[in-house]
């Protein structure tokens, strides 16, 4: 065990040399690796193996969906209804519906309609078609955020990846959205040209900048719950409830793997005693 863990530290001095020198190829012109700055792991309610959501934490991301997000980004496979899941009643959540308009039809004449949204509904795109949603915002059409959190999510390397076998990390996407959003303040490198419309951020997975703007400010959205009302805390609620988004069940499937784990300890213990007993009797 030891001279494995020598192997995978000899490893490990390898990839930071390797990196440096990256970063030295990168300062005389080389083309650049995205993000050009790896996501900082933070502590999730949610992680590891026993690891569960915080409603409270949930609510306050959600409101920071509605208030700020949503006006350009889709939550296009999340029902009202899964809104229970959050801790909402089920009148809560026909009035949270209620308050969206979707497209409905055809009626009697053949006609689309709009109505108020139930439960049953998904949230609604805020455009129309992709065409002008990329009309409405610099050329670059919004993602979608009901999967973002398990779509997006930087690569961590050798042999950081090694390690997350062990630990079931499998928050790269939360941390990923969290340092995106919190990683605007940061001025461009010097020498770094970034194109006119776009905003600098070295944790964009995809270029040095994106056409989306600060999306949070500090006193932005109003807690009610006492909670600071700062980006960071804005970005780490945000970022839990669109883990939420793409993975609902996600207690259920820890609850269920941790009882599948114990059901094949337990078979391998009588599968082994019933081994032991057979070849016992023919020996």
């Amino acid at each position: 065990m030891k001279s494995f863990l020598h192997v995978l530290a000899a490893l490990g001095l390898s990839v930071a040399f390797a990196g440096q020198a990256a970063a030295q190829e990168h300062e005389e012109g080389a083309t650049p690796h995205y993000p050009l700055r790896k996501p900082v792991e933070q502590n999730w309610s949610f992680e590891g193996p026993f690891g569960t959501y915080d409603k409270g934490q949930l609510q306050r991301g959600f409101k920071v969906y509605r208030e700020v997000c949503a006006s350009c980004h889709s939550l296009d496979m999340v029902a009202f209804r899964t809104l229970e899941d959050l801790g909402y009643s089920e009148e809560q959540v026909r009035a949270i519906a209620a308050e969206y308009e979707v497209e409905d039809g055809p009626d009697e004449a053949g006609d689309m309609f709009t109505r108020p949204a139930t439960p049953s509904d998904h949230f609604p795109a805020p455009f129309a078609n992709p065409e002008q949603a990329a009309a409405s915002n610099n050329g670059a059409v919004p993602p979608d955020f009901s999967l973002i959190a398990k779509a997006r999510a930087a690569e961590r390397g050798f042999p950081t990846f090694v390690f997350d076998i062990f630990t079931q990390y499998a928050e790269g996407g939360v941390d990923y959205i969290h340092a995106l959003l919190t990683g605007y303040d940061e001025e461009p490198p010097q020498g770094l040209e970034i194109p006119e419309g776009t905003y600098y951020n070295p944790y964009f997975m995809n270029a040095a900048s994106l056409a989306m703007a600060p999306p949070l400010s500090d006193g932005q959205v109003t807690y009610d719950d006492g909670s600071p009302e700062t980006v960071d805390q804005y970005a780490r609620d945000v970022a839990a409830f669109l883990m939420w988004a793409a993975e609902p069940h996600l207690v259920a499937r820890k609850q269920t793997g941790f009882t599948v784990m114990i059901f094949l300890v337990l078979f391998g213990g009588l599968v082994y005693l019933t081994k032991r007993k057979i070849w016992a009797e023919l020996h």
